[in-house]
């Protein structure tokens, strides 16, 4: 006949121990599973040497190093020609070339077939060209380099090839001032394809402020694999700003897996030319809804708290100075305090404690705020989604009025000496 055998005290005590070892084990993995493993490329350093890729060159010669040889001149004679520089020989062209890049190349015993591009040193080159190509740099932008395909959209949760072909492109030359995470440790958990959909200015602003950029931009990759090995179809749309908004759009093929880097590469050329256009339109302007900033008081308030603290301080030398004991008595004499009436329509500081259980709930606190009757003007001294965020109101009238004006806007309020604590 079988039976339970209860487990003892001393028996449970060692198990529970064990399973909580082992949950603490298995979060600790999740939480190193969010942020470590193979991610994040680092962006190659960009310089602002003259670049002209693409050249394509097929030449023909007695052995492979002199079609080579030959071939390279014969790119360096046609970038100039891009550059719409003056007639120069091509020994002074060679000599402001810094550098020739292979894109591919194919050597044989007598013929030379390659892509190249042209690197000119800026500072040799500018003597012959100018201040052209000059132009106003955006302000910093943040990149999000988004990549659909299969149903899904990623970032930087694991390395691929979208983000490699912008980590790889060289953006010295460009009038885009592109900020470009490497999307290692915690960028993958800020900089997510959510982020793209979300509207608070304070999330923006937050992301924004870990790179120093002024506002984002988000180039599409949406990738449709056909069948294994063969082509993949790629739709790119340009966005920017925390509204999402559209600037152009563009199809391109790959007629393999293997083309599919060369065709990734020629979309962000593309995709920094509609940046650039949209630039120059005057479209891609930092959102000021983003300068959050450090609130400043209005002046007619800061002179009237000056007064206030003058006031006081004056008060307070009086109070001192009348408590003094005199010579004929040796005690101490107490003068009354003095009670002035505050001005009529005055406008006093309060602080004003909100919670905060998410961006929405933060969004339409402050705007309720500001909306309230008498409410001459708001600032933001912390601001904790999740928890209570803190504001200073100026409010013309007492912090009595201030709060009923409060629960008018369907606000619940405590009120203190001198703060309030509002939620809905």
């Amino acid at each position: 006949m079988s039976h339970a055998i209860p487990l003892q005290p001393t028996t449970r005590r060692p198990l529970l121990w064990a399973v909580a070892f082992a949950l603490f084990a298995a979060l600790g993995v999740a939480v190193w599973a969010q942020v470590g493993g193979e991610r994040g490329i680092a962006p190659i350093a960009s310089s602002s040497d003259i670049e002209v890729m693409g050249i394509e060159v097929d030449v023909r010669a007695a052995s492979g190093a002199e079609a080579r040889e030959e071939a390279w001149e014969i790119a360096q004679r046609e970038a100039w020609d891009r550059l719409d520089g003056p007639s120069l020989s091509d020994s002074q062209i060679e000599g402001l070339v810094s550098a020739i890049v292979i894109e591919r190349e194919q050597l044989g015993p007598r013929r030379y077939i390659a892509t190249l591009g042209v690197v000119f040193d800026r500072q040799r080159a500018s003597r012959y060209l100018g201040s052209a190509g000059e132009a106003t740099r955006s302000a910093p932008m943040l990149l999000l380099p988004v990549t659909v395909s299969a149903g899904t959209q990623m970032v930087y949760e694991q390395r691929n090839p979208w983000q490699r072909a912008w980590a790889e492109y060289q953006a010295g030359q460009s009038r885009i001032d592109y900020v470009r995470p490497a999307g290692a440790g915690g960028d993958s958990l800020l900089l997510t394809y959510g982020q793209t959909s979300r509207r608070s200015r304070t999330w923006w602003r937050n992301a924004l402020d870990q790179f120093g950029a002024a506002d984002v931009l988000v180039p599409i990759a949406n990738l449709r694999y056909t069948y294994p090995g063969g082509p993949i179809e790629g739709t790119f749309t340009a966005r920017y700003g925390p509204d999402n908004v559209y600037l152009d759009g563009f199809d391109m093929t790959a007629a393999s897996p293997e083309e599919l880097p060369d065709m990734l590469g020629r979309a962000v050329v593309r995709f920094d030319r509609i940046f650039e256009l949209a630039l120059a339109d005057g479209k891609l302007r930092p959102d000021p809804t983003l300068n959050v900033g450090t609130p400043e008081l209005d002046p007619v308030l800061q002179r009237l708290l000056d007064l206030g603290r003058a006031l006081q301080a004056r008060d307070r030398a009086a109070a001192e100075t009348a408590s003094q004991p005199t010579p004929e008595s040796g005690e101490a004499i107490t003068a009354a305090p003095i009670q002035t009436p505050p001005p009529e329509n005055s406008v006093a500081l309060y602080t004003v404690q909100v919670a905060t259980p998410d961006a929405a709930a933060f969004d339409g606190a402050v705007s309720a705020v500001r909306a309230t009757p008498g409410v001459r003007n708001t600032g933001i001294r912390s601001t904790a989604i999740g928890g209570t965020s803190v504001m200073t109101v100026s409010y013309a009238g007492s912090i009595g009025e201030l709060a009923q004006a409060l629960r008018a806007r369907g606000f619940t309020v405590q009120q203190g000496s001198n703060a309030l604590a509002i939620s809905r």
